[in-house]
């Protein structure tokens, strides 16, 4: 009998919540929320911009002909230094910036050519991390708004209780506590997604960084050999 009553119990809540589940849309969930959901919105349109906008460049950035450091090569041992500037100039990326620059420099000691190239190569990688800090700042202060919010919300709601005369009814109790929690689950929510794109996007320029290290050696070798 007890086990009987348990389950009946169990089916009329599961009742309750698959009505309230569609009566309640996602959109409506969010607005009930509060104001908190604003600035968590605004977060979650400038992390998105921000992820595809470096995305998009570093796509670009990477894009570097796979033949691009034999031809430069050829061309400085063959003396053709104006070609070799060239075609730098029409790869367009950090690495070719950087090896233009050195060749721009040929002639000069070894020591101020490298050091040219590491300050094309300090400007090109401030480029590449531009919006970056941002990106994870946004990641740290999505689920802190979100929190800041449940605690105002709670606020409210335990004042609420405190105005009602007589008994407080579970539904106002309830309502009060999940839509406080709505805004904690939404800047967990920006905040996640947030940080896996910074570390994705840092992941990517460590690689862009790797080959602008490997193609500034093999540049500079080729000065050494050629001396």
């Amino acid at each position: 009998m007890i086990l009987l009553q348990a389950i009946s119990t169990f089916q009329a809540d599961s009742t309750m919540v698959e009505g309230a589940g569609e009566s309640l849309s996602v959109l409506e969930l969010l607005l009930k929320g509060g104001y908190f959901i604003i600035p968590l919105a605004l977060l979650w349109l400038v992390a998105i911009y921000i992820f595809f906008e470096r995305m998009l460049t570093l796509k670009k950035a990477a894009k570097t002909s796979p033949q691009f450091l034999d031809q430069v090569k050829s061309l400085v041992q063959a003396g053709d230094v104006n070609g070799a500037r060239l075609l730098c100039s029409q790869e367009n990326s950090p690495v070719s910036k950087m090896i233009s620059k050195g060749i721009s420099r040929i002639g000069s000691p070894l020591k101020n050519i490298e050091v040219a190239i590491e300050n094309v190569g300090k400007v090109e990688i401030n480029r590449l991390e531009k919006n970056l800090s941002t990106l994870a700042t946004i990641a740290g202060a999505a689920p802190m708004i979100g929190f800041l919010g449940t605690v105002t919300g709670m606020i409210q709601a335990f004042i609420a209780i405190a105005q009602e005369e007589g008994s407080v009814s579970p539904k106002l109790l309830s309502t009060g506590i999940y839509e406080a929690m709505i805004t904690t689950a939404t800047g967990l929510v920006v905040g996640i997604l947030a940080y896996l794109g910074y570390n994705y996007l840092v992941t990517q320029v460590q690689k862009l960084i790797h080959s602008m290290e490997y193609a500034t050696i093999e540049f500079v070798d080729l000065l050494q050999d050629s001396k």
